[in-house]
């Protein structure tokens, strides 16, 4: 999902694809917008997502105001939780949503299925290259 939207903003925008693990407050500082992308794990955010937040929150506020976001949640069954702690942090730096949260849902509901490696279905890559390519127009052109 991240790979299809960055690779749709590429097109329009200098546009960097970084992991949680790795990215921290500089790479959020010296970003103009920021597509936050995260699977869902026991109604939450996945602990690295978390874990990005954590490290990167202090050190970024008050410094990185009214920058447009948007987010996109891969989620067995409903998403909607790590979408809200997603915006309760987003809000938090005072960042600007865009477009309301894109959920993708892998109806993975058995053990077997939840550990299983996931295939999104090309449906929902083309939405999340639509969500790419609009953050990064709207930046570009300075709409946000």
């Amino acid at each position: 999902m991240a790979e299809a939207a960055a690779q749709a903003a590429r097109a329009e925008l200098d546009t960097e694809l970084l992991d949680a693990e790795s990215a921290g407050p500089d790479d959020v500082l010296g970003a103009d917008g920021y597509m936050f992308c995260a699977p869902e794990n026991l109604a939450a955010l996945t602990g690295e997502m978390k874990a990005f937040f954590d490290r990167c929150y202090y050190p970024v506020l008050g410094r990185i105001e009214g920058r447009p976001y948007a987010q996109m949640i891969c989620a067995g069954s409903d998403g909607h939780n790590a979408a809200r702690q997603t915006a309760r942090i987003a809000t938090g730096w005072r960042l600007k949503e865009v477009q309301p949260p894109l959920i993708v849902c892998t109806h993975a509901q058995t053990p077997e299925a939840i550990l299983a490696p996931k295939t999104i279905a090309q449906d929902d890559l083309d939405l999340c290259r639509e969500l790419g390519a609009a953050l990064a127009v709207g930046i570009a052109m300075g709409a946000f």
